[in-house]
């Protein structure tokens, strides 16, 4: 498998990462033999980068990924970590904190659920409400200097707040959404910004919660994550598998299905906008298989042409999240076309 690399001087790493919050963080927490068995596919295959949060499971999804580990399994796995999200004894979020010495608490809780010395991306989760990103990267620049911290990422910022953290500190990727449905980074500059700064791009949400897996169906009495995703919402959800249901035909001509072609167009964009790597959650052994056969998709220039006629960038009804959650990311802030909501 090809490699990229993250960043000026950062990690290699396959066009493929694990997301592992799945694992953790569902209504319906996943089967723990799948999910660790689904780690080891992952491993076996070449993908290096796993992908996680301490506020996943509140720390299960970390002590998961330990046990997971084998002998000798850490030299070669990059342990990227996401911190900063506040949760009650409930599940409920209910805060971002960026203070130095929340970061160093919070990275020491870490290590111990991860049972290693140092994880190789530390990230904020969220751009902080009252805290420059300068603190928070600073406190995260000296956990480099300790030898706890390998390399220093971000998570859904814009490009103002991408320039000021790299000038603290070199960032390794920026973690934002991105999809045939979110196609926000192009229209924000984000990923300009990265391919400017020589900053890697990992991308998640990449089947758009499920949407763009070819599979997914209006349920009859509704989803429960129309709550929070209103693209979800039955006044929207109908005309967004509309445009999923464009896409089968192009699936169909490569021989792959929906989902693996919805993959396939975001390794694609690495071609003209920098370095990109998928995050693709699973939960179980399969989607990892599934989702390495769409890395090996050559999608041509007029594929890519007729995929964007298919689904064009401002197609989709709704927002990605509902408004709190919308408010809370510092990526979203600039101009947006309009969107149906």
């Amino acid at each position: 498998m090809h490699t990229r690399t993250l960043g000026t001087g950062g990690p290699q790493v396959a066009p493929l990462a694990l997301g592992c919050a799945g694992m953790s963080d569902r209504t319906a927490p996943a089967d723990e033999a799948d999910a660790i068995a689904t780690i080891h596919a992952a491993l076996a295959v070449g993908i290096t980068l796993l992908d996680t949060a301490d506020f996943y499971g509140m720390g299960h999804n970390e002590d998961l990924i330990r046990r997971a580990l084998r002998d000798g399994d850490r030299e070669s796995v990059l342990l990227s970590v996401k911190f900063g999200a506040l949760r009650s004894p409930d599940g409920s979020f209910v805060g971002i904190e960026g203070r130095p010495a929340h970061v160093k608490s919070a990275l020491a809780y870490s290590l111990r659920r991860l049972g290693t010395d140092h994880v190789d991306i530390y990230r904020p989760s969220r751009l902080a409400p009252d805290t420059p990103i300068e603190d928070t990267i600073g406190a995260i620049s000296e956990l480099v200097q300790a030898g706890y911290v390998r390399h220093i990422g971000l998570s859904e910022v814009g490009p103002e707040t991408i320039r000021r953290a790299h000038a603290v500190h070199p960032i390794c990727d920026v973690q934002i959404e991105y999809s045939l449905f979110s196609r926000g980074p192009e229209i924000d500059d984000i990923l300009d910004t990265c391919r400017e700064l020589g900053i890697g791009v990992t991308a998640y949400g990449v089947l758009a919660h499920g949407l763009l897996t070819g599979a997914y169906r209006q349920p009859a009495g509704g989803d429960p994550r129309a709550h929070w995703l209103p693209r979800f919402h039955p006044d929207n959800l109908a005309a967004n598998l509309t445009l999923v249901d464009r896409l089968r035909p192009l699936a169909d001509a490569h021989g792959i299905s929906v989902a693996q072609l919805a993959a396939a167009w975001v390794f694609a964009q690495s071609r003209e906008r920098g370095t990109i790597v998928a995050i693709v959650g699973a939960r179980r052994p399969q989607r990892v298989e599934e989702a390495l056969a769409a890395a090996d998709v050559t999608l041509t220039d007029a594929d890519l042409g007729a995929i964007d006629e298919a689904v064009p960038a401002d197609a989709v009804a709704g927002t990605r999240y509902a408004a709190p959650l919308m408010a809370l990311l510092d990526s979203e802030r600039g101009p947006k076309p309009s969107a149906r909501t």
